[in-house]
């Protein structure tokens, strides 16, 4: 395909360029040209021999262009269980209602759960995922018939998957096809042997790779860390060499000067999740110690159990209002801040580093917002607009690679939603029977 966006307001999210008016020109999978309809004209005269014919020509109306968001923690499949696992404590939450459903749930299962919320990122505005579930061969398969970008990690433990089995999906996702890749992981220090985390640390310096997990979640995850191997999970990995190639972790909530240290040493991502920290009362991380320490962070929905909402817009409002809340300063946690860990943040936090902006030779991973709804108006500062008033009411399209996978309402993802939420029907059927 080759698409022509014009008549836009755009927001490339490259360091020091305000929102300006122009065209945004993708062909196959990449973007092209990103300018004014000036700076265009000059393309064309320079590229002559540039035969530019377009599929189809988009007039944006002056709505904005922008990357899509990044959402980089989640659990698609545990759409299954939104709304019948809540208001519990997190430990009851994964022992009594999570872990004994999942330990029924099949791959063909997965891949079709998988989808719903595929479906809810693309009315988010989000163009890429970074996901840990429990087979991830279906997961793969999932994103890829849905043409939605993902990067998986493991959730090893000690009671399923197996190193060796992170290993080949390592070796085997990462040349699959043009939605999937891979990072090493595991699913937490508490659910994992010394022994299994070991092995996984050679596989970390087998292949010079970075490595993920969901790290000091709660303040009882950390202590009882304490009690065992005298450190923290962050000391604690660290000491075992897995933080050698970089990575980082989920949620960080409960985090010393120490652990912070660490972090920063080792380059890590930090990815927050506070719309589910909030909901199970994990705590709220010290985000603006570690932005101000140069420690990157990006943000994650995590599953539509621990949530409910795989929202970007409510998740960046949370990240900002909770900082304030915190550290009891309205001007502690600003929004331009707050929306490049949504997007800028989230792509090289999964490696994604051709979908972090809006530039000649990206990735065409590109939504428009609209402008023209009430909580948009007038426009002051469309930034900040996006981050305090912004809502999935504003996402108009959603583009992955250069196709439109949403637009106004519709999906454009290999198969009906309504038979979607039959299968998914059928399976919360059988699974709660």
């Amino acid at each position: 395909m080759r698409t022509r966006f014009y008549n836009a307001r755009i927001l490339t999210m490259e360091p020091g360029r305000e929102v300006f008016e122009g065209e945004l020109w993708v062909i196959g999978d990449r973007i092209v040209f990103v300018g004014t309809e000036e700076e265009g004209r000059h393309y064309c005269d320079h590229h002559k021999n540039t035969i530019l014919v377009w599929d189809e020509e988009i007039d944006c109306q002056k709505n904005l262009l922008m990357p899509g968001f990044k959402n980089a923690h989640t659990h698609s499949a545990m759409a299954l269980m939104r709304s019948k696992a809540d208001d519990m404590p997190l430990s009851d939450w994964l022992n009594k209602q999570i872990f004994p459903i999942e330990a029924k749930m099949t791959p063909e299962d997965i891949y079709h759960l998988s989808k719903i919320s595929i479906m809810e990122y693309l009315t988010s505005g989000m163009t890429a995922a970074f996901e840990m579930y429990l087979t991830p061969f279906s997961v793969a398969d999932a994103f890829r018939d849905c043409g939605f970008r993902c990067v998986q990690t493991s959730c090893v433990n000690n009671f399923s998957q197996s190193v060796e089995l992170l290993e080949k999906y390592y070796t085997d996702i990462n040349k699959r096809d043009e939605y999937n890749s891979f990072i090493l992981g595991i699913h937490a220090e508490y659910t994992c042997s010394k022994e299994l985390l070991e092995k996984t640390s050679e596989l970390v310096h087998k292949y010079k790779a970075p490595f993920w997990a969901h790290i000091s979640e709660t303040e009882s995850e950390v202590n009882e860390c304490r009690q065992r191997y005298g450190m923290s999970p962050i000391e604690f990995f660290d000491s075992l060499g897995l933080f050698d190639y970089g990575g980082g972790g989920y949620h960080v909530v409960w985090t010393d000067e120490k652990d912070r240290e660490i972090l920063k040493n080792r380059g890590l991502y930090v990815v927050t999740n506070p719309g589910s920290n909030t909901k199970l009362a994990s705590g709220i991380a010290p985000i603006t110690d570690y932005i101000e320490r140069g420690i990157p962070v990006a943000i994650g929905t995590d599953g539509p159990a621990s949530n409910n909402c795989l929202d970007m817009f409510r998740e960046m409002f949370l990240v900002t209002g909770l900082q304030k809340l915190r550290n009891m300063d309205a001007s502690s946690m600003d929004a331009a801040e707050v929306l490049r860990m949504a997007t800028v943040n989230g792509a090289l936090a999964m490696g994604l580093n051709d979908a972090d902006v809006l530039a000649e030779g990206k990735l065409a991973d590109i939504i428009m917002l609209d402008l023209t709804q009430p909580n948009m108006q007038p426009i002051n500062n469309i930034v900040k607009n996006i981050v305090y008033s912004g809502s999935k009411a504003n996402v108009l399209m959603t583009m992955i690679g250069g196709i439109i996978r949403y637009n106004r309402g519709k999906f454009n993802i290999g198969a009906e939603p309504s038979d979607i939420y039959e299968k998914a029907k059928e399976i919360s059927a059988r699974l709660y029977a």
